[in-house]
């Protein structure tokens, strides 16, 4: 056992029953309540860039609702007052009800920083078209007899599993089909406290079928625990928190599921200083040592259609976006070079930045960064004000002023659309990985992977391959009402905001710029749409017990028929020596301006002389095959 999952036990063996638990709750006054409500109200009515939209789509109305609440609060007392888990479940229920991951009552003290969870984990997976459910891992050190990966469950608390999982799916946000029948699932065996109530059950009472063919039961308690905390702190004004697009609820699972099955993954910080990480390229079905293991898993991958590299991104939710693009371009770099199949399955996104920055690296084109837009409120109106001169030098809202303030003339429902991520950030690194590239999605892809996935899709990267039929479909950037608070109380205090302090430590999040894709897609949102995959895959048993073996093999094959390009670039005074494959014609550019044109012979190697080669501060190549451009190379002084 290593030191992490020696700790990792420790704490496990601390875990609580949920009656235990729960028996801490309920410390709320009727004024704690009436402000977590008025509070509520100030960003769903003011704040939500969303709003018209979920009223569209969902025929709902969360103002009206909030407002009734409101009324019946004023109706109770200290002493008349509903139990407190009954007004965390109706302000729950009401931010559940927009279908939207981003905005979120997050509950206060003792459910913050806390998971409730059962000690295995459920996936399903398709035979013949017909939805199997397997159990996949189990906490360390747990154990029953006749029970462990591979058994297939048929019921859940004598519900068949397949309706357990729909029902349990109607409780919780998801803006598609796919979105909440993969959150449903999820859910079953583990939930964040801080924005899912707890569970009704004090157990659950699983019946599957054991290896043997023969069915039995088994009874387990929910138990209660504490989370590893995240890397970034949402509240705090920083280009994190205000770039941030995160589906929390699956940024603290993927949290918690490092916790109980994988913590040997586990850092304390987002990237560790590892001196002996390798420079040897990956070989066969070698992994790569990444300093960031939360973030990354990096390895080598045979199928039967070639050798390739496969990269899982399990999270954008770094601090610093431009570290996060320098370990990726390192683990690529040691992966083959003849194919990548980039996979961000359960990635909630986290930082705007690290996904965008990310895209330039797989693509010789120029990047365009997703526009994003406020909804036109006189509070949101004032807060661009505040900082459209960017007074913290955090946070640049200049952009979208002016529209704001036409829309107020002129009824506009939304601001100008301006990107989050800087174009040139977006584009100062180039090309990275010659090779073809194909992406694998899921309904867990929220947020900040959805704009990832939306990018290379819009960019024409590779081809999507999808194992739910959308991605989960988050179409915004998220600010906490603490943040909320912050920014406009900045640079200076101000006597009249709406925003209050929340009792408890509670928190809000909503969904505050909307985000619209580009190119041939430009103007469409995000939310509730979602990217649709360019080929649909469904995960089979052999997936989920023997590491994606059969999806692996399914994306070698779309590799296998893609081009695998190459371009190097050596410099030595003002000598460029070029190797290429599937490529014709190079042209030179220093300093952004071109200096030459050079023809690539069969050979792949071409050597030139470029007058002012030396002297250059930035040289970038661009390499192009029967008139079309396919490759760049760009190099930095």
């Amino acid at each position: 056992m290593t030191e992490a999952s020696g700790r990792m036990a420790q704490q496990l063996a601390k875990s609580v029953e949920l009656p235990d638990f729960l028996r801490t709750a309920g410390t709320l006054t009727l004024a704690d309540r009436q402000v977590l409500v008025q509070q509520a109200l100030v960003l769903i009515e003011q704040n939500y860039v969303h709003l018209p939209l979920k009223i569209a789509m969902h025929a709902v109305n969360p103002v009206q609702r909030l407002r009734l609440l409101g009324l019946r609060l004023s109706r109770q007392s200290d002493a008349t007052m509903d139990a407190e888990w009954r007004f965390h479940a109706e302000l729950s229920e009401i931010f559940h009800s927009v279908r939207d991951l981003h905005t979120n009552y997050l509950l206060p003290q003792p459910f913050a920083g806390k998971i409730a969870y059962l000690p295995y984990q459920i996936e399903e997976y398709y035979d013949q078209g017909a939805r199997h459910y397997v159990v996949t891992r189990v906490v360390e050190g747990f154990s029953a007899q006749g029970f462990g990966p591979g058994v297939e469950v048929t019921h859940w608390n004598g519900i068949p599993i397949e309706r357990a999982v729909d029902v349990n799916a109607a409780r919780y946000a998801g803006g598609n089909p796919a979105a909440r029948h993969s959150r449903g699932l999820q859910s079953l065996t583990i939930r964040p406290l801080r924005i899912h109530i707890p569970p009704d059950e004090s157990w659950v009472t699983l019946s599957y079928v054991n290896a043997d063919g023969i069915a039995q039961e088994l009874r387990e308690k929910w138990r209660i625990t504490d989370n590893l905390p995240p890397f970034v702190n949402a509240d705090e004004l920083s280009s994190a928190a205000v770039a941030q697009g995160l589906d929390l609820g699956t940024d603290e699972i993927g949290r918690a599921v490092r916790m109980l099955y994988v913590p040997q993954a586990i850092t304390s910080q987002e990237s560790a200083d590892v001196a002996e990480l390798t420079t040897e390229p990956a070989a066969g079905a070698a992994e790569v040592p990444t300093s960031m293991p939360g973030i990354f898993r990096a390895r080598s991958v045979v199928t039967p259609s070639g050798t390739f590299g496969h990269i899982r991104v399990f999270s954008f939710n770094v601090n610093d976006p431009d570290g996060f693009v320098r370990e990726f371009i390192r683990l690529i770099g040691l992966l083959p070079q003849d194919g990548l199949i980039l996979d961000v399955r359960g990635n909630g996104g986290g930082h705007i930045y690290a996904s965008e920055f990310m895209l330039q690296t797989l693509t010789p084109g120029a990047i365009t960064p997703e526009p994003t837009q406020f909804i036109t409120t006189p509070l949101n109106v004032r807060i661009c004000k505040q900082h459209q001169e960017n007074p913290t030098q955090q946070i640049d809202l200049g952009p979208w002023a002016p529209s704001m303030n036409q829309a107020l003339e002129t009824g506009a429902v939304y601001s100008g659309g301006f990107a989050i991520t800087p174009a040139d950030g977006a584009n100062a690194i180039g090309q990275r990985y010659f090779g073809p590239v194909v992406l694998i999605t899921d309904a867990r892809c929220y947020s900040a992977t959805d704009i990832f996935a939306a990018g290379f899709q819009d960019h024409q990267i590779g081809p999507v391959l999808g194992v739910d039929d959308n991605t989960g479909a988050g179409g915004a950037n998220v600010w906490t009402h603490q943040l909320l608070k912050a920014l406009l109380e900045l640079p200076t205090p101000v006597p009249d905001s709406p925003y209050k302090q929340l009792p408890g430590e509670a928190n809000m999040r909503v969904s505050i710029r909307r985000t619209l894709r580009v190119n041939s897609l430009a103007g469409t949102p995000v939310e509730d749409l979602g990217i649709v995959p360019d080929h649909r895959y469904h995960l089979t048993r052999r997936d989920l017990l023997e590491d994606n073996a059969d999806l692996l093999e399914r994306a070698g094959q779309l590799l296998s028929g893609l081009p695998v390009r190459r371009l190097d670039v050596e410099i030595s005074g003002d000598s460029l020596t070029l190797r290429t494959h599937l490529l014709d014609r190079a042209d030179v550019y220093l300093d952004g301006r071109p200096r030459l044109s050079a023809d690539v012979g069969d050979s792949g190697v071409v050597t030139v002389t470029v007058p002012g080669l030396g002297a250059a501060g930035a040289i970038r190549v661009e390499g192009f095959q029967s008139g079309h451009f396919v490759a760049a190379r760009t190099v930095t002084a």
